[in-house]
């Protein structure tokens, strides 16, 4: 059991009955997050996440993805199946699973979701087949038969043996997620799962190599949540959805409300040139010399998200000879834990690249691509912690405040207002 039980009665008293009949190589369902379950008669429903299963390692000691805060924070009960890997196989596994489903809904649950990553999104579906208790599936880079280099063989078997589980769930939403880049998946199974499910009738969304999310592992991303929390919240709700729900997410396409800059910078102002030549600024970077263009104008922003699901942006003010000042601004973690913040940055431009060193802070590096934008890398002051992302060059006009296009961007993607405009300079080292 986790830590974190001792301090959740009403947690332990949920889910009491379901531990005392696991199998003795299993260890049942646990509280998903430290908050206590709020109870059948209160709840939208609950959630039972399946971690997925390695060779080498526990998987019941993988953190609970963060996507999982948006059902929470919606109303629902949220727990993960956690099972030991020896003993962990799929027929065992889903049959625990299906009785879990039985006994939540004896329990007064008006809804089961079953979520699942990689061997438990395979479970999730195979009992989703087996029970008519499931009311929907989340499942994330369904796999059970290896990977493309150390199974070869079998590889193939995580399309071959998928169809026919779209094909045998008895009643259930089916949601999947196929992502670019997994070594798990041999492709092509997104046209095929949305034909199956189609012509089931059954509500379902696929969503197949969506943008900025690379890798087996992407749905448990920071930027998974941010770019597709809203969608799983809207599938997960409508208990009456037939047909095709089509996820469209925004964040991170442009910079949100809550992405905090100092006020004078937040404003609509214009995008002035330089009228300086640029031989002092890198190669295709855009950056112009400052002879002739006063302070605290950007003169040009460039804007991204880091994994974890914080925005970045940098905004270069000022450039003199090889020397620069720019702004650089993060989000909120998505948890809360750090708030979004910005800090004025002294730099200098090394070999095309913009590097910002300063004792005690993190140290910042841009460097240039083709397409305009620029690869960041972000290192930690004591250096063991780095992350990196990919900023696009974007009109500093977008700072200003405008409409969201819709109501999924307004709560997520909404552009930088001025109310939101400040921030203290040492925030932004978190």
């Amino acid at each position: 059991m986790r830590q974190a039980l001792p301090k959740l009665l009403t947690g332990l008293l949920l889910s009491a009955a379901l531990l005392a009949s696991a199998p003795a190589l299993a260890l049942g369902l646990d509280p998903a997050f430290p908050e206590p379950a709020v109870g059948p008669a209160q709840a939208k429903g609950v959630v039972v996440w399946s971690h997925g299963r390695s060779i080498d390692a526990e998987d019941s000691q993988a953190p609970t993805p963060a996507y999982l805060q948006v059902l929470r924070d919606n109303g629902w009960d949220v727990l993960r199946f956690d099972r030991l890997s020896r003993g962990d196989n799929l027929d065992d596994s889903t049959g625990h699973l299906v009785d879990y489903a039985a006994e939540l809904k004896h329990k007064g649950y008006k809804q089961v979701v079953l979520a699942g990553q990689s061997f438990g999104a395979f479970l999730s579906l195979m009992a989703a087949d087996a029970s008519a208790d499931v009311d929907a599936v989340i499942a994330t880079a369904p796999a059970a038969y290896g990977d493309f280099e150390d199974f070869h063989d079998s590889w193939r078997l995580n399309a071959t043996k998928l169809y026919p589980l779209l094909e045998g769930v008895k009643r259930a939403r089916i949601m999947v997620f196929y992502f670019h880049g997994d070594d798990f998946d041999p492709g092509g199974r997104g046209d095929r799962s949305r034909e199956i499910l189609a012509q089931r009738g059954l509500g379902y969304a696929v969503v197949d190599q969506p943008a900025f999310l690379t890798g087996h592992w992407a749905s448990s991303s920071g930027a998974f949540l941010r770019r597709f929390g809203g969608c799983i919240r809207e599938f997960a709700d409508d208990r009456k959805l037939s047909g095709e729900l089509v996820c469209s997410p925004h964040w991170g396409t442009t910079p949100s409300a809550e992405l905090k800059l100092p006020p004078e910078l937040a404003e609509a102002r214009p995008h002035l040139k330089a009228a300086a030549a640029p031989a002092a600024a890198p190669a295709g970077s855009g950056v112009a010399s400052d002879s002739a263009k006063a302070p605290r104008e950007f003169r040009e922003v460039w804007y991204g998200f880091y994994p974890n699901g914080r925005e970045v942006l940098l905004g270069v003010e000022t450039v003199r000879g090889d020397n620069l000042t720019a702004i650089y601004a993060v989000g909120p973690s998505v948890d809360d834990a750090y708030q979004a913040a910005w800090s004025r940055r002294k730099g200098r431009i090394v070999h095309d690249d913009f590097v910002f060193e300063e004792k005690g802070k993190s140290t910042l590096r841009f460097r240039p691509c083709q397409d305009g934008g620029l690869e960041a890398t972000w290192i930690a002051a004591d250096g063991k912690t780095s992350l990196a992302a990919h900023l696009k060059l974007i009109d500093p006009e977008v700072l200003a405040g405008r409409r969201p296009r819709d109501a999924q961007s307004a709560t997520r993607s909404a552009p930088v207002t001025p109310a939101a405009a400040h921030g203290n300079g040492n925030e932004a080292e978190n």
